[in-house]
């Protein structure tokens, strides 16, 4: 049997202060708002295959550490590295570090936060293996 094509793809995120992460994704981030559900809304990432879903959460977080189990990191994909920084930055978000290379992993990128501590990062691959995205 030929396993089946996945269509999209969601990653939830959770914040015990929603709104305040609705706000940061909607204002600072300009994410695309494609559903509302109330205790959770859902942001266009990449066209109509990839979004982002911030839900209230119904417990607080143990810890801000993503590397523990349980952990997360969303990651956002672009040519645009230092672009996407500058963006962020005159829109007076603080960024702990500059954008830089990862030799280890062969990507260009930096880190941040959003209101609930989750951690998000926007990065380049420079690994030419990397698979580019299909055109639209």
């Amino acid at each position: 049997m030929q396993r089946p094509d996945f269509d999209q793809q969601v990653t939830f995120l959770y914040a015990d202060d929603a709104p305040a992460c609705w706000d940061f994704y909607e204002r600072v981030m300009e994410l695309k708002l494609v559903q509302n559900q109330g205790r959770c809304r859902i942001y266009e990432v990449a066209g109509s295959r990839a979004y982002l879903g911030l839900c209230m959460s119904r417990a607080s977080r143990v810890t801000d550490n993503p590397r523990l189990e349980g952990g997360v990191v969303f990651t956002f994909v672009t040519d645009d590295v230092d672009g996407w920084y500058e963006f962020l930055t005159a829109k007076g978000l603080a960024i702990p570090h500059a954008p830089e290379l990862s030799v280890e992993y062969k990507v260009y990128h930096f880190f941040f936060h959003d209101p609930a501590r989750n951690t998000l990062e926007i990065q380049r691959f420079e690994n030419p293996a990397w698979p580019r995205p299909s055109p639209a």
